[in-house]
């Protein structure tokens, strides 16, 4: 009789940023479908998401991926309700109104790989700093890029676990690196996130290494953490109009209560990285440009030279935002826009 490795991976009740939990459960003839993955519960109480006198919280399965680290594994994204059923508080995947996958998410993860004995990212020495930033986006040797083993093998796991992970690159402060994520729907997109993100994790457990995913980790002269949205919809895609791309942007920075309303799901303490300084707009600030990387929204020149037929990217989300969050936001204000939708 086969034993399979369930690991069961939920976000927590953690304020003002959740983290991941995960517990792995046996199951005897396992499928490998979703479908077939049993409900679950767990202790409330100690993740801040119950009472303990009511502390049961119940795991729903949203999505499965092969675990390429363990034997008979397999990796359980998983939406975290209440006892009746409902959708907890924090759960940001029950927000998404997006039912057929007509938006595309692209998040651009950036990180720091941290030192946990000197408490700094890797590659900083215990008393002072490295040199200041500029040789070490995209570098390659050991002066410069740091860490890459760990970098690598995360790579392979992804890519073995069958997330649509698009490239990793070294980023532009020491220690820093960044990994993409593309996926049609954004359901898909922050389940994947979140799992590579696990996946990144428990790799950096076997070097000694945490992740730090604080949008500004190192005050003064380094850039900051973000998780860049690209996103589009059908209307973008086909669009063939700039006017319909303004008009887009422009619901992105209607009113203050919609600025705010992005800025509240984007990742706490973003007012230490959103400062109009290292390619980002203020966080006191709306603004949107073809190619401009310190706006809040940047038309990239492909969607332009392809007839304005494309995408946009919302540069505000930080690194630790949740995506299933930003996602939800990004859809309602594209939604909002007064442009025709395609049929």
């Amino acid at each position: 009789m086969a034993k399979s490795k369930l690991e069961y991976i939920w976000l927590d009740g953690s304020e003002p940023t959740q983290g991941m939990r995960s517990k792995t459960k046996i199951v005897k003839d396992f499928s490998g479908a979703l479908e077939d993955c049993p409900m679950w519960s767990f202790d409330g109480s100690s993740t801040n998401q119950a009472e303990g006198g009511a502390s049961d919280c119940l795991l729903k399965p949203v999505a499965i991926y092969p675990d390429p680290d363990r034997r008979s594994g397999f990796l359980v994204m998983c939406e975290v309700l209440n006892a009746d059923g409902t959708p907890h508080p924090t759960n940001g995947r029950a927000t998404i109104d997006d039912d057929d996958a007509d938006f595309w998410f692209g998040f651009e993860q950036e990180y720091f790989l941290w030192d946990l004995e000197t408490n700094k990212p890797l590659g900083f020495p215990a008393n002072g700093y490295p040199r200041p930033q500029g040789p070490y986006y995209c570098s390659v040797g050991g002066g410069n890029a740091y860490g890459r083993e760990v970098i690598e093998e995360h790579l392979d796991l992804c890519i073995d676990a069958g997330l649509n992970i698009e490239g990793i690159n070294a980023e532009v402060a020491a220690g820093q690196w960044e990994f993409q994520i593309f996926a049609k729907g954004a359901h898909e997109a922050g389940d994947q996130v979140w799992v590579a993100r696990y996946l990144l994790e428990r790799t950096a457990e076997k070097y000694g290494l945490g992740i730090n995913w604080h949008c500004k980790p190192l005050q003064g002269d380094w850039n900051g953490s973000g998780m860049h949205a690209n996103f589009s919809n059908s209307l973008l895609r086909e669009a063939g109009s700039r006017d319909v791309y303004d008009t887009v942007c422009q619901a992105f920075g209607a009113t203050p209560d919609v600025i705010k309303a992005h800025i509240d799901v984007y990742g706490e303490d973003n007012h230490l990285r959103l400062t109009g300084l290292h390619e980002t707009q203020s966080i006191n600030k709306f603004s949107y440009g073809i190619s401009d990387r310190g706006a809040s929204i940047r038309i990239p020149i492909a969607t332009v030279e392809n007839g304005w037929k494309g995408w946009l990217e919302d540069r505000r989300p930080n690194s630790a935002a949740d995506p299933y969050k930003v996602a939800a936001q990004i859809i309602k204000t594209v939604h909002s826009a007064d442009v025709m939708q395609p049929a």
